[in-house]
Formats: structure tokens, sequence, C-alpha cells
């Protein structure tokens, strides 16, 4: 998953100007440096260990048997959820924001997308219109 890079901007003043009075005036500004620092955040499907796969292939679908998995739909709504074990889902139509518990961030996931949710996870489910995935409960340690 790619990191998102945010930056921060902090000033400081060199202690020594090469003489050896040290002044308070307001001019040090001319004299002042600028240090840029970056700080590294994991993506949310990263933190979250939410695996994602996008424009999943037909072959892909048909190797894990898509369309043997059962069907869940639904309109616009919000509905907080929580995972008791580790679940695959295949968007076929709509789109979802995906809020974890304690996060002002989101994850989104659409139609075509192959989404392995971990247990124990839990988030607020945001649909803006219609609906459908197909899904299919895991093992823990199977991959797809």
């Amino acid at each position: 998953m790619a990191s998102l890079l945010t930056t921060s901007i902090f000033t400081y003043s060199p202690v020594n100007n090469g003489s050896r009075s040290f002044r308070k005036s307001g001019n040090s500004s001319l004299r002042r440096s600028c240090v840029k620092a970056m700080k590294i955040e994991k993506s949310l499907e990263e933190l979250y260990n939410v695996r994602v796969e996008r424009k999943v292939s037909p072959e892909k679908l048909a190797q894990l048997e898509v369309s043997r998995w059962s069907v869940w739909k639904t309109g616009k709504c919000q509905l907080p959820w929580d995972w008791q074990v580790d679940q695959l889902v295949y968007i076929e139509e709509g789109e979802v924001r995906v809020v974890p518990e304690g996060s002002k961030r989101f994850m989104q996931f659409v139609a075509g997308d192959l989404v392995r949710y971990p247990k124990w996870f839990e988030a607020d489910l945001w649909f803006n219109g219609p609906y459908q995935e197909r899904y299919s409960f895991r093992a823990y340690g199977d991959d797809y």
C-alpha cells in the first residue's frame, strides 16, 4: 500500500551568528533558516490490515468462485459493523465508505473491488445509493 506523506515546517534561528553577543531583536528572521520534516503516515488499509484488490479480473473471480458466494444488498444508509471472522467481499454495484472506529479518515471501495476485512475489525459503513456485494467468510490464514 502506498503511504501518505505529510509535511510540517519547522523554523529555527541559529544560536550563534558568528559573534559572541546574542541578541533578541526582531530582525533575527534575516538569518533564519527553514527545515522541512516529513512525517510518514500509513494508509488505513495498512493500519487496519484491510486488503483490497482493484478491478479484479474475470479469471480471478472464476478461480475464487465468487458467483457462488452469498449476496447482500442495501440502499442509501449508514451502518455500524464489526467483523467476527475474516470476510472476503466482492463489490458488484455501488460504493462504500468505511470509517474505522475512532478514526476521522475513511477507506473507499467501489464496484470491481475485492476487499478482505480482518476478524474483529469495527467500522461505520456509509452507502450513498444502491449497493450490492458478494461475500465469503474465510478461515484465519486462508489467502485469496
